[in-house]
């Protein structure tokens, strides 16, 4: 096995991270005890800011939004979220479903949508869906990351090969 492959390959990759926002503590205990029991790493946030404030120092595979929050509507958090690597799932849950507010909701950058109450075998397949698209899309940048350390070594034991045929 070539070195860059074993490197990314190994990776000790940690659990993965959901952020739950939600105005109501009834849905963030639940939601929260439901994802924790699946083996994930859960945080909870009660407002917009608080959701900023948390993707500025942690990195989080999934949000779980909730359109009507007290500071500001799920969909402009949509798009104040701290951008990261892997790219963030987001999947709005509301219980103010209209067509309007999915279709804002995808273009400001939802990966899905889900309508209160959702049913915890419904949320639980959609969240594993929007993963294994994120874990899809890391294993490409993966990839090309492998490729390219194997294309810069070939480069460099080229180019060290030359060198050695020269002081002959």
């Amino acid at each position: 096995m070539k070195l860059a492959t074993y490197m990314v390959m190994n990776l000790n990759l940690p659990k993965k991270r959901i952020l739950v926002v939600d105005d109501d503590e009834d849905i963030l205990e639940t939601m929260k005890f439901l994802l924790e029991k699946k083996g994930y790493v859960v945080d909870v946030a009660k407002s917009g800011a608080e959701a900023i404030k948390k993707s500025e120092s942690t990195i989080y595979n999934l949000a779980l939004l909730d359109v009507v929050l007290p500071d500001m509507e799920g969909t402009q958090l949509l798009v104040k979220l701290k951008p990261s690597t892997p790219k963030m799932r987001k999947i709005m849950v509301t219980g103010h479903a209209s067509l309007d507010n999915a279709v804002r909701a995808v273009n400001m950058g939802a990966d899905g949508y889900l309508i209160k109450p959702v049913s915890p075998p419904d949320l639980l397949k959609m969240i594993e869906e929007q993963l294994k698209r994120q874990e899809e899309d890391e294993k490409f940048t993966e990839e090309k990351i492998s490729s390219f350390i194997e294309t810069r070594i070939r480069m460099f034991e080229e180019k060290e090969g030359e060198g050695k045929k020269e002081e002959k």
